[in-house]
């Protein structure tokens, strides 16, 4: 009984001395990321931004005067592509016309109103993974009908595709071939091919060790992260890549900064020199998230660009998700956070 209660006590005392180390650790990461978020970022923002658009400007009629104010704001932002949504994919790889009843008129009014944005036709859908989403890449049937849509986009005269597939795992071979035909098809039409990715891994190695531990929920299995080779991959098929940097779930502004620089400095070393990259950045505010924001997340992006040792060689900027979430003050934020000082659109 005696020994029994000696080992109790000394498991007791082994772990409140873990507890108490792993709360050292824990106010260490809290300390550090502070002290980190208090240098203010040198480097300013890019004339290359994007914006993700709601389904409305390529679904429904509107006015001239809404086609002029979109038009005004796009250019006072420095937006220079414009991802209009334009499906979802159904499962066999078709649009309903239906649903983009009113995007030649909206190409027109863009050509019109904010002349030398790009506005791309935003295409994705739930990628069939084991059995379980919507629309099966693997099936060659189904990739050869989504390229017969994207003619139809293209015909229309949007200036791109950009996909926005979901979840795609850093072994999904028939996703990077449908990347290589669409590549084809919008080289020889001189227009652009971007895609929305996932924020890439934080260890590669993880991938596998999440694959056999992580049970499926819906129709996630692990997180679909890009490894370094995979954005590689990426980056040399497509003319821009968009990383999904949002959804960050940190409880302190200066922890999901660092998460914005991090991944910014990783993914302009990685591929910054191989295609144009716009790292996303939110205009809404999740439910379960109080720290991340908009000024924040931009504020990150920047710092991560100070961490280089040299820009870019391709142009960067910053995503904005989305335009259904964005009000005024938030546009204000953006400028007054991101814009370069004495831009043809800063301040007015």
């Amino acid at each position: 009984m005696h020994d029994h209660c000696r080992m109790m006590r000394r498991a007791l005392r082994w772990t409140g001395w873990a507890a108490a180390y792993l709360a050292g650790l824990v106010a260490l990461v809290f300390a550090g990321s502070w002290v980190w978020w208090q240098q203010p970022p040198s480097a300013r923002g890019t004339g290359t931004n994007a914006l993700w658009a709601r389904h409305q400007w390529v679904g429904e009629p509107h006015t001239e005067a809404e086609y002029r104010d979109l038009g005004a704001l796009l250019k006072r932002n420095r937006i220079t592509d414009v991802f209009f949504h334009a499906g979802p994919f159904e499962a066999d790889g078709t649009v309903p016309p239906a649903k983009y009843r009113n995007a030649a008129k909206l190409i027109e009014a863009v050509r019109r109103h904010a002349p030398g944005v790009r506005a791309q036709a935003y295409l994705g859908q739930i990628r069939t993974v084991d059995g379980v989403g919507v629309t099966d890449l693997d099936d060659p049937a189904v990739r050869e009908r989504v390229l017969a849509t994207d003619k139809i986009f293209l015909d229309l005269g949007f200036a791109g595709i950009h996909y926005d597939f979901e979840p795609v795992y850093p072994d999904d071979r028939a996703y990077l071939t449908l990347l290589d035909r669409t590549r084809e098809l919008t080289r020889a039409r001189g227009r652009l091919l971007s895609v929305a990715v996932e924020q890439p891994t934080l260890v590669d190695a993880a991938q596998p060790v999440y694959k056999a531990l992580i049970p499926r929920t819906g129709t996630v299995h692990y997180p679909p992260r890009p490894t370094e080779d995979f954005l590689r991959a990426l980056a040399d098929r497509a003319d821009q890549v968009a990383i999904m940097t949002y959804d960050v779930s940190l409880p302190t502004r200066s922890l999901v900064g660092l998460h914005f620089a991090a991944h910014t400095e990783r993914t302009l070393r990685l591929i910054g020199d191989r295609t144009t990259v716009f790292m996303g950045v939110p205009t809404y505010r999740p439910l379960m998230d109080w720290a991340e924001d908009l000024p924040g997340a931009l504020r990150g992006v920047r710092r991560g660009v100070d961490a280089l040792d040299r820009p870019p060689v391709r142009p960067y900027g910053v995503g904005i998700y989305a335009d259904w979430t964005t009000d005024s003050a938030d546009w204000q934020r953006y400028r007054a956070n991101w814009l370069p000082p004495g831009s043809d659109y800063f301040g007015r």
